[in-house]
């Protein structure tokens, strides 16, 4: 269980992060915000993409975009999405729910610069009503996070 994985990682690693459980879905940016009573751009979305050698997590705020250009100048690579099976099957978390915390493999996290406006952001937690108030630095700092500039 997605969720478990999450609250089971926050708890053996002492970080005295909850999960926040929605009565209603958060599968979406916009869904999200509106169910936290934050922007969209406050919303941590976490995308799973393929490079040649190996699959990686990028978080960036809510409402920013891959640059291809950026992207491509930094990986060497085309940015290339997972699809929602590999996804599952990489990190253990549905689509809606994905996040850096309580990943079924170890993946290297890149945090793209595009967080740094906000204090706080809200990842997902793991399911697709589930999400995670977290500062910057605490969010570094559980994901081993890399941060990187490939965003719009």
């Amino acid at each position: 269980m997605s969720l478990e994985s999450v609250k089971r990682q926050f708890k053996e690693e002492n970080l005295g992060l909850k999960v926040m459980e929605m009565g209603q879905s958060t599968a979406t940016v916009e869904l999200a915000a509106e169910a936290i009573g934050v922007e969209p751009g406050q919303i941590a979305k976490t995308m799973a993409l393929g490079l040649k050698d190996r699959n990686i997590l990028i978080v960036s705020k809510g409402d920013a975009k891959i640059d291809n250009r950026k992207y491509k100048d930094y990986f060497k690579t085309k940015a290339k999405m997972l699809t929602g099976e590999e996804v599952l099957e990489i990190t253990g978390h549905p689509i809606g729910g994905v996040c850096p915390f309580g990943l079924k493999k170890s993946m290297e996290v890149y945090l793209d610069n595009s967080l740094k406006q906000y204090d706080y952001v809200y990842p997902a937690g793991g399911a697709p009503n589930a999400a995670v108030k977290i500062t910057l630095n605490e969010l570094q700092n559980v994901t081993q996070g890399i941060w990187v500039d490939v965003c719009k």
